[in-house]
């Protein structure tokens, strides 16, 4: 079967149309079937406990507290406190089982027979897993023992958020700072919610004999165990997997037979490009992409020792200044913003190149939006800090601090202005890119899936508007995956496909048609798994089962496309021997093979260990979740991105010879210090949970006393191996893109190569380059 353009675009559209069909529908499902909010909350004799708006005003608290950085909710969130679902659950069914004993044997339930405590638990199990919400008017009703056994729990967590003196240790134990919550009222509204995200987890749906997050977390004391589909779905995505890898051994076979190399230039296509100002400007960009990544390795730094520690930083009260939820808040704000920064300031730099004119008034263009990401940066960072230090709460914290969900964080009104930015930067790449677009020249088919790219960014972001400060928490899920796995691991990496694409086509190591097809083929594959694959973040989220079969089903295929990138990355690192002028991007395509090693391992690997419901099951929320976050978002998106601020730097450097020992040192020391990091630590740390997970269930997965105990504490110090080593290679980049600025990376004038060619040859350069006539 030939692959022609023709027949890889109707296979993408057919990708994409039934991707989104698949989400729709799974949406639809998840709006119908979310967990319950209950217009009230009663016992048998008729006391009223909580209302529906009193849950929705803890779930504000606990939004504008931290939210996700503080523990975790149905397994999303921060790995030191627990997951207050499922420590909620625990402590809710202990008590009530305590209360029983007491009452009906008058001893405790540990001094019981096994005949008696046998026949407690099977009463336990009935009690809290028969569902009693009444849909016709909104009530759900709790016997009188069960209201005692919830009244005893949210008593703990009233301390524990209040200050209370007496859980002083435990609140460092989880990192928690002191009086996270002060108003009584807020800490019982606190309190409705948490018991109601408990709720979900451990009632049954209507008619089904497993529970409204399919009987997430897994807790043997009050039957939450594995279901038949966790195990079914988990083997139709090995299978899927499976399939998935021999298809795209089939494909490369056969795009590639008779496939000659391209012959290289004589010199380099790129040495003739002539700097626009707006090109220029960018220059800026890169400044503020290395800044930021500095913060957030610093910031990333004290987070993990806050770990150790909890709320000291080597003795020292740091909590009390910066407290941890505001730490990790920063800390994976700022890593968004970095990475964000360095793909709009690779469209920026390239699409007059691409489009072949500089449009009037992009300079200015780009300086505007420069300006617009200081607001949204500043601006976001400084309500999260006053949200999470009480200084505003409630749904003006949703507003104007923190929304208290991971990656979206920011305030609403920050994320408005930064949606605006966006919009702003797709019109000033859309001006530019239209000559090229008019044109209609040879790169047509790689230009208009790169243009699609390009308003997929600008405008996808737009579903993390889509929920509110009171949305159920399933819904609001479902949206921020939107934004999280859709628009980051999903837009971003077909832009930079695109990238890459036109720019290795223009250095000549790859055919314009060669290029193109790989580009189409790539991303339908990715898109075929990365559309609807969104569903594996919300299998255990108050989702109906049908999530769980397409989110394991697709996203299987993720990988796919990601098994043979060693290959790919070993080609390309070849490709730079083809002339002595390649040696000038050395760097930058080093840059680009350890994205395509970390890819395999951090994305590919790292996340089909995470991947299947079975897995998922006891793995959620447990720090095999950083082992992939860490090892996919730096050691893809973060190293792709300094990739492209390096080929950026390299022209804006002009003919200069750069001085390149501290960049092989920041190469080689991130890249194992991110290894170290994982290695050392967050892998050991995330299986020795997952044994617990299974022995015990989550709540002991993720409690003080097992994350506390010397062995897991002493694998956590020894992240200090990998963090230092990282933040050597942190410092080294640091020095050497100053030092392009201020001269010490960079050999004296006379050690340039010769200077610039002709002003003829330098046009005709130009044109050639600008019209795309590649090999």
């Amino acid at each position: 079967m030939v692959f022609t353009e023709k027949r890889l675009w109707l296979v993408l559209a057919l990708v994409v149309g039934l991707g989104f069909l698949l989400l729709g529908f799974g949406g639809r499902e998840i709006y119908r079937q979310a967990p319950p909010l209950p217009e009230h909350v009663v016992t048998e004799s008729g006391r009223e406990l909580m209302t529906r708006a009193k849950i929705l005003d803890g779930q504000n608290v606990w939004q504008s507290i931290g939210g996700q950085q503080i523990g975790s909710v149905w397994g999303h969130g921060a790995y030191q406190a627990p997951d207050w679902s499922a420590d909620w659950l625990h402590r809710e069914a202990t008590a009530l089982l305590e209360h029983w004993s007491r009452a009906e044997h008058g001893v405790a339930a540990a001094e019981l027979g096994v005949d008696a405590r046998g026949a407690l638990e099977a009463r336990l199990k009935r009690e809290m897993r028969t569902n009693r919400y009444d849909a016709s008017s909104g009530t759900l009703v709790v016997s009188d023992a069960r209201a005692q056994a919830l009244a005893s729990t949210a008593q703990h967590y009233q301390q524990l958020f209040g200050g209370d003196e007496a859980l002083a240790e435990l609140r460092e134990a989880y990192a928690l700072h002191d009086d996270a919550v002060v108003d009584p009222r807020q800490l019982e509204a606190l309190s409705a919610f948490f018991f109601w995200s408990s709720w979900a987890c451990t009632t049954e749906r209507p008619g089904v004999a497993y529970t409204y997050t399919n009987n997430w977390p897994h807790e043997p004391l009050v039957g939450n165990e594995p279901t038949s589909s966790n195990v079914l779905w988990s083997v139709v995505s090995i299978f899927a997997l499976l399939a998935g890898i021999a298809g795209m051994a089939w494909f490369v076979a056969a795009r590639r037979a008779g496939e000659s190399e391209p012959v290289a230039p004589a010199r380099d296509p790129l040495a003739a490009l002539e700097l626009t100002p707006s090109m220029r400007a960018v220059g800026k960009y890169l400044a503020v992409v290395i800044a930021l990544f500095v913060v957030q390795v610093v910031l990333g730094a004290v987070t993990a020792h806050y770990t150790v520690e909890g709320q000291g930083f080597f003795g020292f009260p740091l909590s009390k200044w910066l407290p941890y939820a505001v730490t990790r808040t920063w800390h994976i704000q700022t890593g968004v913003f970095w990475i964000a920064t360095a793909f709009l300031a690779t469209g920026l730099f390239f699409a007059p190149v691409i489009g072949g004119r500089e449009p009037a008034g992009q300079r200015l263009g780009v300086h505007l939006l420069l300006g617009a990401l200081f607001l949204v940066v500043g601006g976001s960072l400084t309500g999260e800090y006053l949200s999470v230090a009480r200084v505003i709460d409630g749904e003006a914290s949703f507003w104007f601090g923190h929304q208290g969900y991971e990656y979206v964080e920011l305030g609403r009104v920050w994320q408005i202005a930064l949606y605006g930015g966006l919009l702003g930067w797709l019109f000033l790449m859309l001006r530019a890119l239209w000559p090229a677009l008019r044109r209609g020249a040879e790169q047509r088919s790689l230009l208009a899936l790169f243009t699609a790219s390009v308003v997929a960014i600008g405008l996808f972001y737009g579903a993390g508007l889509l929920y509110g400060a009171r949305t159920h928490l399933s819904v609001a899920e479902y949206w921020r995956w939107w934004v999280v796995h859709l628009w980051v691991e999903g837009f971003f990496e077909v832009f930079a496909t695109g990238a890459l694409a036109f720019l290795f086509t223009r250095l000549g190591l790859v055919r314009l048609q060669s290029a193109t097809r790989a580009f189409l083929a790539s991303t339908a594959v990715f898109l075929i798994g990365g559309i609807p694959g969104t569903f594996h973040h919300l299998y255990f989220s108050g989702s109906p089962i049908s999530v769980t079969a397409l989110g394991a089903t697709f996203s299987a295929l993720e990988v796919v496309p990601l098994v043979l990138i060693g290959y790919e990355a070993l080609h390309t690192l070849r490709m730079q021997q083809r002339a002595a002028w390649m040696e000038r991007y050395r760097w930058p395509i080093r840059f680009f093979v350890g994205v395509a090693f970390w890819n395999l391992v951090g994305a590919g690997l790292f996340g089909f260990l995470i991947n299947p419901p079975i897995a998922l099951y006891y793995m959620q929320g447990l720090n095999t979740t950083p082992v992939h976050g860490h090892t996919a978002l730096f050691g893809v998106y973060g190293l792709l991105s300094l990739g492209l601020v390096l080929v950026i730097a390299r022209k804006l450097c002009g003919a200069r010879v750069w001085r390149e020992k501290h960049l092989r040192l920041a190469f080689w020391a991130m890249n194992i210090g991110l290894a170290l990091m994982v290695g050392l630590s967050l892998l050991p740390i995330g299986l020795a949970q997952v044994v617990a997970s299974v022995e015990r269930g989550m709540w002991w997965a993720r409690s003080a006393e097992f994350l506390q105990s010397p062995t897991l504490e002493l694998l956590r110090w020894l992240r200090l191996v990998g963090d230092s080593v990282f933040l050597i290679g942190v410092a080294s980049l640091a020095w050497f893109m100053i030092g392009l600025r201020t001269g010490w990376s960079l050999e004296p004038e006379s050690a340039s190569p010769p200077s610039a060619p002709s002003e003829r040859g330098r046009s005709r350069a130009r044109q050639e380059l600008l019209v795309g006539k590649a090999n």
